[in-house]
This record gives structure tokens, sequence and C-alpha cells, in this order.
């Protein structure tokens, strides 16, 4: 029998070969385009499953000469993992603890989110403002600044970490264990938080003193439009009006409860529609006040949203258990093939803007199927300004947050998909509102760049690209000399790691 059949002794990673039958699975992650031949795929896969296996397993790789890649929830929206030649991706999904030591909350980065939220929440009453994707992994999110809907009101889950375990490699290939914090490597800690993935070590905890508490409910509501109804003019007046809201009564802290989709699709079918979806929580952690909800709904109905009675609102208002409304509808989009862009908007819509965004979605072809526009709304506790020294996310002012996504299924659909997107995106920043250095990319005044947990490898195009992700301060001087002290022989490299 094939010795990695046999059962691993204690503190001994699992290794899947080629030839294992979970080999094939398991050399993918849920983006089915990578790795995009049999050539480039990883060598093994070995599975992880707390930090003993995790440094023993790294240090083998090292010394073998091999690459390593990490993985916790495989959503990766790029090559970074699965793409290692005859290299090893270390897969730490089953390390997955969430519980409390010494009165800290600690994660491990296996851990899926919807997983974190009901142990946090049954156990200890709290909970992290992560993401509305239950199955991503909270290696990546966290260490990549994730947000989610209670991040206006709470920040991000990057700024609540006050601890993490890492695995660093030093110059003469030893791994190294550390527990980094504001006192104890702290320049470190700081780019392990919201820089951390893929670029200085392998994450194996992440602590947390304290956490916001779990909300009793919230309130959600939904607003629909159909296309049959949009003309370009309707449209722009539409984003205009979503958007002045964010960038005038959405600064106020009573409303940073409140956190909002515009979820935009092409209008590639019959009946064709597309909507807003709200969630909105007191500070209390009730939602017994909907004047709030109310209020942002009310700008919308001149609009005439779908009802669905002549004598009905074109919005209902439902107050449900928090846990519940989390954990609901949370899957993320898995098991096919897919590409993602991302911007920050620091002010409203330009006209310019909303012609592009209505000139793709309205007059669509075959390859605009899958594809989705998500702006949501952003700021408030985000926003606090000195968040940005002493984390690794430099986009604090922005009021809005686009997700561009696209999935389809098969490899002959991949130039036309990747196309389309890409033309989409740079057509929405090409234009008089983009500075001419920046010509097809969210940056300048009216922007803050990209999410690096959106990964774009588009981006590498432009000589700017570091700057789209990590802004046009000093932080990314700061991450390259973190880099060159921690991984001075770059073990932990991608396409668009950190260049020291």
């Amino acid at each position: 029998m094939p010795s990695n059949l046999l059962d691993p002794p204690p503190n001994a990673p699992v290794v899947i070969e080629r030839g294992d039958s979970r080999f094939e699975t398991l050399k993918r992650g849920h983006n089915l385009r990578f790795p995009a031949s049999g050539a480039e795929a990883a060598g093994r896969i070995v599975i992880c499953s707390n930090e003993e296996e995790t440094s023993a397993a790294l240090q083998r790789i090292v010394t073998a000469g091999l690459r390593p890649t990490v993985r916790s929830g495989g959503h990766c929206y790029e090559d970074f993992v699965a793409n290692n030649p005859g290299g090893a991706i270390l897969d730490l999904s089953t390390f997955n603890l969430v519980d409390r030591h010494n009165g800290a909350f600690r994660i491990a980065p296996g851990a899926l989110l919807g997983d974190v939220y009901q142990t946090l929440f049954k156990r200890y009453a709290v909970t992290l403002p992560a993401g509305t994707c239950y199955m991503v992994g909270a290696g990546g999110h966290i260490s990549g600044g994730g947000y989610g809907l209670l991040s206006r009101m709470h920040g991000l889950t990057s700024d609540w970490l006050t601890g993490v375990d890492i695995l660093t490699v030093d110059a003469h290939g030893r791994v190294i264990p550390r527990h980094v914090d504001a006192q104890h490597d702290p320049e470190l800690f700081r780019a392990c938080r919201g820089a951390g993935g893929g670029n200085f070590g392998v994450i194996t905890r992440f602590h947390f003193d304290h956490l916001p508490p779990a909300p009793r409910e919230v309130a959600e509501a939904s607003l629909w439009f159909s296309w049959s109804s949009m003309t370009e003019e309707r449209l722009s007046k539409l984003l205009t009006t979503y958007g002045d809201y964010w960038s005038t009564r959405g600064l106020d802290p009573d409303t940073w409860g409140l956190f909002s989709i515009l979820f935009l699709v092409p209008d590639n079918h019959a009946g064709a529609r597309f909507g807003i979806h709200t969630q909105f929580v007191q500070r209390d952690g009730t939602a017994s006040d909907l004047s709030i909800q109310q209020e942002f709904f009310e700008r919308f109905s001149s609009f005439n949203p779908e009802t669905p009675s002549a004598s009905a609102k074109a919005y209902q208002i439902e107050r449900r258990p928090w846990l519940n409304a989390t954990l609901a509808g949370g899957g993320s989009g898995g098991g096919s093939r897919a590409k993602y862009k991302s911007a920050y908007m620091k002010q409203n819509f330009t006209a310019d803007e909303c012609k592009a965004i209505y000139r793709y979605l309205a007059n669509p072809g075959d390859q605009t199927q899958g594809t989705y526009l998500s702006i949501d709304s952003y700021g408030g506790a985000i926003n606090r300004p000195e968040r940005a020294h002493d984390t690794a996310i430099a986009q604090r002012s922005s009021i809005m947050k686009l997700q561009w996504q696209c999935y389809w299924r098969t490899e002959e659909e991949d130039a036309a998909r990747l196309k389309f997107m890409d033309d989409f995106f740079t057509a929405v920043y090409t234009g008089p509102h983009v500075p001419p250095q920046y010509q097809g990319t969210p940056l300048g005044e009216r922007f803050e760049g990209c999410y690096m947990n959106y990964a774009d490898s588009d981006m590498l195009r432009y000589s700017h690209w570091p700057q789209l992700f990590y802004g046009t301060g000093p932080l990314y001087p700061f991450l390259q000399s973190v880099k060159r002290r921690y991984d001075p022989n770059n073990i932990f490299h991608s396409s668009m790691s950190i260049r020291a």
C-alpha cells in the first residue's frame, strides 16, 4: 500500500501526491481556471491540522527547495496558490479551531467564516465584522483586511487583530515560529493586518483580545428594478442617487448600522431586473427603529421599483435573528471558472462612469452571462484615519466599494469572458474623471485603487499597480522593508506579492 494512504503518525501532515485519488480534486481551489494546465499544478498537497504539522511541513518543503503556497478556504481569485509547478500547497483547511485562550479569542486559518460566526455567537455572544460568504476561509479573509455587513459599524476584520502566530523563514532556510503583536515584531504584525496573505510567511492563528457583541437581530429589505424601465438617463440618476446617500447622509454615525448592496446584472433576458439589498442594526444590537432604512428607500420612490401588487409597498422590512440572516444564502460561487475586479470610490459616480456602466450592461452579448457588478456601501468605522497607521490597509476614505464578478463553466469561454470584464472595467475608469497617468484604473482624487483580496492580475500591466492596492503613501515602501527583513529569500511569492 502506498505510504501516503497509511494513517499518519501524530503531528505528521498528510501528503497527497500525483496518483492519489484525491489529487485531481485538491490541486484546485474554487476557481477552476487554475491550475491553467497539468504542468502548472503543484507536485503535492500537504494537509496540516495544527501548528506543529504546519511548521514541520513547511521546513521539509523549504529544505527540498520547493515553492510553498498556502490555502485555507481556497478562494484565491488569481493563480497565486494553485499554479505552482512541482511545488507544494500547504492546505490548512482542517486547521480550523475557534476558541478562547487566556482571555483572547483565537481563530485558526482554516476555519470557515460560517463556523466562526456560529462558534463566536453560541459560545461567547460576540462576532467578527467579516464577509457574507460563509464558505470563505478565515486565513486569507482576515489577513487581507476582509469586510462585511457589520464593517460600517465596527471596522475591518484586521482592525480587531491584537496578535498573530506566523511561521517565517530566515536567510538560512530555517522556519521560525513567531507570535507577533504591538510589542513583538510590531512591523510584521502591522503588515499582517491587511497585507498578510502570501507575502511574509504562514499565519497559523489570529488573536483578538476583544470582539464586538453579536447583534440580537437585523432588519432586511430589498428594492427591485426592471431593466425594461431603464434608460441611460434613468440608470445614471439611480446610480448617483445611491452614491449621493453614501457621500452625504451615510457619513452620519447613526447610519453606520446600515449596509447596502446595489447588485447590477446585465439586461440579457426578458424580464431582467436588478436590486438594492439592505441590512440594518442599531448600536444596541436590535432593529426596533426602522426609520433609517425607510429614509434610505424613500430616495428611490421616483424610480418606480417593482411591487408585488398595486396596493403593496415596494419594499417590506423583515426583522430576523442576526445569526439566521448571516448564515442564509451565504454561498461563495465555488466550482466554476471566474474573474474578479474591484474599485474603491471616494466620491459619487460621474456622468462618464454611469454611461460606461449602462453601455456594458444594457447592450450585452452572450459573454455577459454570469456577470455581476456589486456596489457595496463602505466607510463608517472603516474610515477612522488612525487605522491607516497601525494596519496595512491604506483605503480609509472611501464611501463605496465595487466588485466585478463573472462566472462561467468551460475553458472555451475564457477569452471572451476575460476580455469583456477587462474592457468593462477599463471603460469605467477612462476619461476626464481619471488623471492622465492613471487612465484605465481607479486611482486619483476620486478613488482609492483596488482591493487585494479581490486580486486582479490585469493590473500588472500598469507600473503603478502596487499603489492601486497599497495606496500612494508610505505603506508600500514600509511593506517592502518588512518583506526584506522577514522573508529575505522571497520564499513566499506570487505575481502580485510584495516586491522587496
